[in-house]
């Protein structure tokens, strides 16, 4: 299968000549959504190749019972799947009664898919002569409307070429589907009502279990030659599918269209009983506006969108696309709008990982949300963890933590722990972290201190009671230890005094009572409040201190360098280049066994605490790390090449920064792990945004001053991207010969570019 066939450009994902080894990769490629939900893009009309059909709901998921050979006291009872839901974009074609159908076809030419994510919206076109030897020309363009957001859009355009036929649209819902992902092949949805009425149709279904209630509905309008005319359908209405027939003679090159408004209503936005009341009013609000002025719309919403989130690229097409194609989907997976929602890491395009929320948010994804939207989202996803405070306290309570000791989950929906593998679930623990180093990084690059009373002291202080307890003092040692860990490189598990998990535990605990201090002096009644609640003492403070002041770093003398984890230099040191490259990856190639046994890294993981921690080490420290570990990582998780792209850059290492973040940026677009699809990787796209941001353009927050140190890869022209720092927007323009500021805002900014102090006007261009 040739996986490098998406055409270079600027804008667009463009796929040209119809492959069926490529469809299911295309399928994620090409997926669309707008932050309530999200398709992989499928076929409209039906396809009996081999597909993997996916509409999803945000938010809306099913608690698959958890599947093990072996039960452990701890494990949850459910992995939290993200539930296909019902699908509505089906149509099917008949041409003089026989199915359009590509995997039958005698013959498709002239096959174009485009995904357009300057104006959001894709498209696809075809010639195809039938097993019945008519020729047609097929057309279709669809979206998910950003300002309809429970609407999504199809135009469907077909014309017989060499003779006049009988064409036959029959727009379909179908909630009669199954996840691709399923432990115990159960049914997850109740399909409980199914109405047609006048051209409108709505299925009513449930979930099981989680009782998720929704309304999948459709109406569509039909036409030849462009204008509108009326038809009567023949309604097809069965126990989980509705659909309505249109059929037309049409005569040959005559275009016959259908457009169909579809999209669902939920109960987490509408009451359960009015549903389709609901749908009723998104449809009339869709069908007035039409499908162009539907269209018009999503080109401004998402022309808005770009105004602050763009980064440009000249000289360099792949590396432009690779960004924009990052940028445009973290933006369809989350758009900041519902605190009750977060960034699953497969978004809208795939099941794997049960699309639920991982550390991925804290550790990777917030600084995009900070620096391209307004503070407030950056806030929702913080908040979003504050409200599952409780459920972590609980979780942790299983596995026998007590006195408000937190332990947030690897992966959840709803605050419940729901990952089912005994070395992630138990030992991952270095994710708690991520949630309390989110907290800093919000307050450092926002200047916002009033979430940390208000909600964010109280997450502090339940994970800092995590560590104190999770620690073990060692006799032999005199330090304490953390045992039983796995850290961010899952090629290891259950080893003890992972550096990076002992490293932010400490400054989780110092950065706890740190703050407890500042709300004390500067909020007291916030304090007073929060004291009562948690019932902490100086005594246990103290005990929390003596932990970090004690903590052991294992540290080999001879290399000068912090160990990844006890024992790792007693591995066989064989690096990435010296191996047999017919072994790659080793995570499909070789046996778990034999995985935990080599020196060979997922991703950063030592070299994650430097990325955090930057200002904790010198540069030369980054470096004899980075030299050490480096080259036995072999980047298999996507969150590595872009930890490794921005320490490159760091190091004056352009070339190695370079190729890391064509890796990072065009990860799913050249399939470099083998797995697109299965969906995309949506979480480590915000990390492709930092290997320019913070990599290339060297941003920094220090002493609540924006820095940079900007760099340009040799390859390219020039680039530029946007900060949105604390309501004032800078605009960032790197050249080989000088770089330039361009300041929105009402007043005077400091910036430190290189070291200097400068001062960027409003609409007035600074260079140096």
């Amino acid at each position: 299968m040739n996986l490098d066939y998406i055409k270079p450009d600027n804008w667009s994902i463009i796929e040209e000549g119809f492959d069926p080894n490529t469809v299911k990769s295309s399928e994620s490629l090409f997926s669309i959504g707008n932050g309530a939900m999200g398709q992989r893009a499928n076929f409209e009309e039906h396809y009996s190749g081999k597909t993997f059909q996916g509409s999803y709901i945000a938010g809306v998921y099913y608690p698959d019972k958890t599947r093990v050979g072996w039960w452990k006291n701890g494990y949850p009872e459910y992995f939290a799947k993200v539930l296909n839901a019902p699908n509505w974009i089906g149509i099917n074609v008949k041409i003089n009664d026989e199915q359009l159908d590509l995997a039958t076809c005698k013959q498709v030419k002239d096959f174009r898919r485009e995904l357009n994510m300057k104006e959001g919206w894709l498209s696809r076109s075809f010639v195809a002569t039938m097993p019945n030897d008519i020729e047609v020309k097929v057309s279709a363009k669809r979206f998910l409307s950003l300002d309809l957001d429970e609407v999504g859009a199809i135009s469907y355009t077909i014309s017989p070429l060499n003779a006049a036929a009988e064409i036959v649209f029959e727009p379909y819902l179908d909630s009669g589907i199954t996840n691709e992902d399923t432990n115990w092949d159960d049914q997850f949805w109740d399909t409980y009502k199914v109405a047609q009425d006048n051209h409108q149709a709505f299925i009513l279904s449930k979930t099981m279990k989680t009782n998720f209630h929704t309304c999948t509905f459709m109406e569509s309008r039909i036409f030849i030659n462009g204008n509108p005319i009326s038809i009567d359908s023949n309604d097809i209405s069965e126990q989980t599918f509705a659909s309505f027939g249109y059929r037309h003679f049409v005569k040959q090159g005559e275009t016959y269209a259908i457009h169909k408004f579809a999209g669902y209503t939920v109960d987490r936005k509408h009451d359960k009983s009015k549903l389709v009341d609901a749908a009723k009013t998104a449809l009339f609000k869709a069908i007035t506006l039409g499908f162009d002025g539907l269209l018009d719309k999503q080109k401004q919403a998402w022309a808005n969108i770009w105004e602050k989130a763009d980064i440009t690229i000249n000289g360099d097409v792949k590396a432009q696309q690779g960004i924009r194609f990052n940028i445009f989907h973290l933006n369809q997976t989350y758009l900041g709008t519902d605190s009750s929602l977060n960034i699953g890491p497969k978004g809208f395009t795939g099941e794997k990982y049960g699309g639920s929320t991982y550390w991925d948010t804290e550790a990777y994804c917030i600084p995009f949300y900070m620096a391209t939207k307004d503070q407030k989202v950056a806030r929702n996803l913080l908040a979003y963890r504050y409200n599952h405070l409780e459920k972590a306290i609980e979780n942790a309570e299983k596995l026998g933590f007590k006195n408000g000791a937190a332990l947030y989950p690897m992966v959840t929906m709803n605050g419940e722990e729901c990952h089912n593998e005994w070395e992630i679930t138990f030992e991952e623990i270095h994710r708690n972290g991520a949630i309390a180093f989110a907290i800093y990084n919000y307050h450092r690059f926002t200047g916002d201190y009033s979430y940390i009373p208000e909600k964010g002291l109280e997450v502090l202080i339940g994970i800092a009671r995590f560590w104190h307890q999770r620690a073990t003092f060692s006799e032999a040692k005199n330090k304490y230890v953390i045992l039983g860990v796995t850290g961010p490189n899952e090629y290891e598990n259950n080893v003890n005094n992972n550096w990076y998990t002992n490293y932010i535990a400490k400054w989780c605990i110092n950065y706890a009572l740190e703050n407890i201090k500042l709300v004390e002096t500067d909020y007291s009644s916030d304090f007073t409040r929060i004291m009562n609640k948690v019932k902490l003492s100086q005594s246990e403070m103290e005990k929390w201190k003596a932990v970090a002041d004690q903590m052991y770093f294992p540290f080999d003398e001879e290399r000068n360098i912090y160990l990844q984890q006890d024992g790792f230099i007693d591995k066989e040191l064989v690096t990435v280049a010296d191996l047999d490259k017919t072994q790659r990856p080793i995570n499909q190639k070789w046996s778990w066994d034999r995985i935990l046994r080599s020196p060979y890294i997922k991703q950063a993981d030592t070299l994650q605490g430097f990325y955090f921690f930057e200002d904790h080490f010198t540069t030369e420290e980054l470096e004899r790390h980075f030299d050490f570990y480096e080259p036995f990582t072999v980047h298999e998780s996507s969150l590595s090449p872009c930890v490794h792209s921005i320490q490159a850059a760091k190091l004056d290492r352009m070339e190695q920064a370079y190729t890391f973040y064509l890796r990072t940026s065009r990860l799913d677009l050249d399939d470099y792990n083998k797995e697109v699809h299965e969906g995309l990787h949506i979480t480590s796209m915000a990390g492709t945004w930092m290997s320019i941001v913070e990599g290339f353009g060297g941003m920094r927050v220090k002493n609540n001053t924006l820095n940079f140190t900007p760099k340009i890869p040799k390859q390219w022209e020039d680039y530029s991207f946007k900060i949105n720092f604390r309501n004032q927007i800078v605009k960032v323009n790197v050249g080989h010969d000088k770089t330039s500021f361009e300041l929105e805002g009402d007043s005077d900014l400091e910036i430190v570019v290189n070291g200097k102090p400068i001062t960027v006007s409003p609409n007035q261009l600074t260079s140096v």
